[in-house]
């Protein structure tokens, strides 16, 4: 069992766990409070799957003792064997899932593609299937900025979604999601296909990503609603723009201008965050030769409403008939196929 798949290695854990608790001893480890509380967390996560593990291997044991005993048992006990692949399956994707930011909450910005308000509503539709999903794993989401359609969709939003490992689960998302169905909003009845970009991020603290006010520029607007309705009467809208890498960031979905500032630069932070990993990430790459996913602009999941029903993961070949359950949140099987994919390459 330890080397099923690769990833449960153990020995590293319990090495990782007593260098933790070590450290945490130490006078000066609560001296950076932002680093102390991360490895709280690491220290509690490895905890968990080690002690998930344990419990995995007896149930295991316990198995191959009965039917070795009783051959003609294994018939009897196929639901309980079931049951413990499935909880193997679980185990792993935890152990794929060590990452320090899978622990983290998750920034999620939905982006429709050209088209106008076709793929607006496709957005709209897939920020309702995210909500859904976060509903029914118990996570919290808070929006962060919200901008509606001319006619009907979103032309952008990005939530918050809060709990542990948000982000290592929906990172999955990541990517271009493509629609094809009959569009309500064409007379002749046509079929159409809009895309839509999906970008997640870990959130991070301030001390993770400290940013000079020197290097952005702040400006305010009137936030307003489709067709310019419920237009503020104060400029409480916010766009900031990072100077040096030219990211640029705007939030307008609180009624306050101190609040919509606070929520752009946590935009920003996060996209800044990400920007710095995946610059060290692309120098590792340059410096071994490995070629890499293109995780943005990348096509990765076709939701098919019409000629046929048929939702389909491009990475993992994973498909389902049930695009109705998928669009109602039911979506986490596609990203468990592409996580457990994607630690499998990277061994």
């Amino acid at each position: 069992m330890r080397s099923l798949g690769g990833f449960f290695d153990t020995d590293a854990l319990s090495a990782r766990a007593r260098e933790i608790e070590l450290a945490s001893v130490s006078p000066d480890f609560w001296a950076d409070q932002s680093r102390a509380r991360s490895m709280m967390a690491e220290l509690a996560s490895v905890k968990e799957k080690l002690e998930l593990f344990s419990r995995l291997e007896s149930e295991i044991e316990a198995m191959d003792e009965l039917i070795r005993e009783n051959p003609s048992a294994a018939q009897e006990l196929s639901a309980e064997i079931e049951a413990l692949e499935k909880n193997l399956e679980e185990l792993e994707l935890r152990f794929v899932l060590s990452d320090p930011d899978d622990l983290k909450n998750a920034i999620l910005t939905i982006h429709p593609g050209a088209g106008g308000t076709e793929s607006q509503d496709w957005a709209q539709m897939l920020l309702r299937m995210y909500l859904r999903w976060a509903e029914r794993e118990g996570y919290g989401v808070k929006t962060l900025d919200y901008q509606p359609g001319e006619e009907a969709g979103i032309k952008d939003a990005t939530v918050l979604v809060e709990g542990p490992y948000a982000y290592g689960y929906l990172k999955a998302e990541r990517g271009v999601h493509r629609l094809v169905r009959i569009s309500p909003f064409d007379a002749s009845r046509r079929r159409h296909t809009s895309f839509a970009s999906v970008f997640v991020y870990p959130e991070v603290e301030e001390v993770e990503v400290e940013i000079d006010m020197k290097d952005i520029k702040i400006e305010t607007f009137r936030a307003s609603g489709p067709g310019g309705q419920h237009m503020q009467k104060n400029d409480t809208a916010v766009r900031i723009t990072h100077l040096p890498t030219g990211i640029v960031v705007s939030c307008q979905s609180e009624r306050s201008q101190h609040q919509n500032k606070l929520n752009a630069l946590r935009i920003l932070r996060a996209k800044l965050y990400e920007a710095k990993r995946e610059a060290q990430q692309e120098e590792i790459r340059l410096k071994t030769g490995e070629k890499h996913e293109i995780a943005w602009g990348h096509q990765i999941r076709s939701y098919v409403l019409h000629p046929y029903r048929m939702v389909k993961d491009h990475r993992t070949d994973y498909e389902t008939g049930n695009a109705d359950a998928v669009l109602d949140g039911d979506i986490t099987e596609f990203m468990r196929k592409y996580l457990l994919l994607a630690g499998r390459h990277r061994k």
